[in-house]
């Protein structure tokens, strides 16, 4: 009776040495590990997320981080993988998510579901290199936590709604390498809070820039190889900050005479196949220029000496109408 008695004391005491580790280690949140199970479903149960299974604290799954003092998921990351799914709306489940990045998973599909206005935590929301589509949508502007905005390399179409203007958080903005079609907004003339850097880069976007834009001061743009037109001499001058920009492939006209200010902070201009004429300022061997290119314009005239001019080879300055001088053959 004893050694029935203390057998079955000792697998009472081990079963419960078995299972008290985990009851005490098990961080996550119910409602997260419930709708974490429903994203993955939702994307096929992919390889990737093998490690997200029930019974074990979802804190410690694969592409996933918990906030250390309330132990709700914070943040959702997976990268390069095959699924084929589109994007899950069980992600606006996930209240105290912070970091939300798809990146190369080459068959996702679909838009952007509207459970994401619940994401009012949402910080960097990043879904690239997949095969989204269809609008950009406007709700997008309710989400006023957002730092870093990333759509880029995608298959979105439509204008780029005025909302995201409204992001007063917003430091980053990658709409680059879409279909997106339409002018600029003219809400990007008067950011509500930090002017973004922005990349619009590798669209079909057309019309005049705005001369609402002339308010702002831009650090990054990136408006290259687009259908755009008019005058970009708003962006500069001595009051302004751009350290950056990219004006390529487009079909800006006006006369790079008249400009004859530039901001001390301007490091990159490239202004390559547009129809600029005029000669080029003299103020321009006045900056600290690491990278310059007016090749394929209607520029004229000698190219001043000084400052970093010089220092490219001829293909910063080739195929224009009559540019010449170093680093060109010596001007007639």
């Amino acid at each position: 009776m004893k050694t029935s008695f203390f057998t079955f004391f000792t697998i009472t005491i081990s079963l419960l040495y078995l299972t008290l580790p985990l009851s005490l280690s098990q961080r996550c949140n119910r409602k997260d590990e419930k709708t974490l199970l429903r994203i993955k479903k939702s994307l096929g149960n992919p390889p990737v997320l093998t490690t997200w299974t029930r019974n074990s604290d979802c804190c410690n799954w694969d592409h996933v981080e918990c906030d250390l003092y309330n132990d709700r998921i914070t943040s959702l990351t997976l990268f390069s993988s095959n699924i084929s799914a589109r994007v899950p709306e069980a992600l606006g489940n996930l209240p105290y998510l912070e970091t939300l990045i798809f990146r190369k998973l080459t068959n996702l599909t679909g838009q952007i579901p509207a459970t994401f206005t619940k994401l009012t935590r949402l910080k960097t929301l990043s879904i690239s290199w997949t095969n989204l589509w269809g609008p950009i949508p406007s709700f997008l502007g309710q989400l006023k936590s957002l730092v870093t905005l990333d759509l880029s390399f995608n298959m979105l179409n439509g204008s780029i709604p005025w909302e995201l203007a409204t992001l007063p958080n917003l430091e980053t903005l990658h709409l680059d390498r879409n279909r997106l079609s339409g002018s600029i907004p003219d809400s990007f003339g008067t950011f509500t809070g930090r002017v973004p850097a922005i990349y619009l880069s590798h669209n079909l976007l057309n019309g005049t820039i705005p001369k609402e834009l002339a308010q702002v001061n831009f650090t990054w743009l990136d408006l290259s190889r687009n259908k755009l037109q008019g005058d970009i001499s708003v962006f500069f001058g001595t009051n302004k900050t751009i350290e950056a920009a990219d004006f390529s492939r487009n079909m800006f006209k006006f006369n790079f005479s008249n400009l004859n200010e530039f901001p001390a902070t301007l490091a990159s201009l490239d202004l390559n196949h547009n129809r600029i004429y005029g000669r080029l300022p003299e103020s321009l061997t006045e900056l600290d220029l690491q990278k310059l290119n007016v090749s394929y314009n209607k520029l004229c005239g000698e190219i001043p000496a000084g400052g970093r001019l010089q220092n490219y080879d001829n293909s910063a300055y080739f195929h224009n109408r009559c540019l010449c001088g170093s680093p060109l053959p010596a001007c007639k």
